[in-house]
């Protein structure tokens, strides 16, 4: 048996199922969407079985994406759940026959709330189509599954059509990659947006020494600050200089090498600076890998020491 070409003749399916829903998309769908943009309530969306897998999925698009919604099953609505529907809300119910009993049995309930009430359902005849003030069509020719029985196409079809329209409530109210990051704060575009230099710096003993600070303390005072180098600063805590374990190793190369020179001898002069710690954890990675470092002082605009931040930091943090 070749499962390569059984593979292939499904998402083919599928896929027409999609080109030919795209095609007759008509201004149901426009009504639907500006129906649910001048709502001053929530989208609820209700299902059973399959389509209320993807009904629940719908769900967490829309609220990630500025829509506030929820799933609501139609057997706890029955059970006290109802009380989460309000005047102002909507209601997409979905149904691939139009004909599932435990929806059919909320629907009038639903409509006693006197509030729009949007189908997807392949029938507009069926129960569900009867009671939907809007009906969006989901036909498909036929299921992907051999027996045509198992919902296959019909809910790969469904669930591209609730993405359609969360994408066009998307572009309805202007959604930009700011609003995403604010209901995606864990998330990696979240950490890109808002995760600062503030919230990732150490700022708690730093391995600070003077640059009379002879090379012998200064290699003690680099093991001791685990992030590979001293900061070198005034009485003032103002940064003048850096030195890494690299440059004592480069330094040993060196015939006129004492471990009793003063470390300013062998430090990193004007090392690169962050003196916003406001600024995006992103940015800051930008300026470590465009200089080729692996350590950030964050200073204030006096030059004065703050704290420090590891490329390891940013990279366990997950950000990129």
């Amino acid at each position: 048996m070749n499962y390569k070409l059984i593979a292939q003749e499904t998402l083919n399916i599928e896929a027409d199922t999609l080109i030919n829903a795209a095609k007759s998309i008509d201004d149901v769908f426009d009504k639907a969407v500006k129906l649910i943009k001048d709502s001053r309530g929530k989208l609820i969306i209700t299902g059973v079985g399959k389509s209320g897998l993807i009904g629940a999925k719908m769900a967490a698009t829309f609220a990630s994406t500025g829509t506030p919604s929820f799933f609501l099953h139609p057997t706890e609505a029955l059970h006290g759940d109802l009380g989460m529907v309000a005047k102002d809300d909507i209601v997409i119910a979905i149904s691939y026959s139009g004909e599932s009993e435990e929806l059919s049995s909320i629907l009038p309930h639903i409509k006693r709330f006197e509030i729009p009430l949007i189908g997807m359902t392949r029938d507009r005849n069926s129960t569900l189509g009867k009671y939907s003030d809007l009906v969006i069509d989901v036909v498909v020719e036929k299921e992907a599954c051999p027996l045509n029985i198992a919902p296959t196409s019909s809910t790969t079809l469904t669930l591209a059509l609730g993405d359609a329209l969360a994408v066009c409530l998307m572009r309805a109210r202007d959604f930009q990659k700011s609003d995403f990051a604010s209901f995606h704060p864990g998330g990696a575009l979240g950490k890109q947006l808002f995760v600062k230099v503030s919230d990732l710096m150490m700022s708690k003993d730093l391995p600070i020494i003077s640059p009379k600070t002879k090379v012998r303390e200064a290699i003690f005072k680099i093991s001791e600050g685990k992030i590979g180098t001293v900061l070198l600063a005034d009485k003032d805590n103002k940064l003048l200089a850096l030195v890494s374990d690299g440059d004592i190793r480069r330094a040993l190369l060196n015939e006129n090498f004492s471990i009793d020179d003063e470390v300013i001898k062998y430090a990193t002069q004007s090392p690169m600076v962050c003196d916003d710690e406001n600024m995006l954890a992103s940015e800051a990675l930008v300026m470590i890998e465009k200089k080729k470092i692996q350590l950030l002082v964050v200073t204030d605009t006096d030059k004065k020491i703050k704290g420090v931040l590891h490329i390891h930091t940013l990279i366990e943090k997950g950000i990129s």
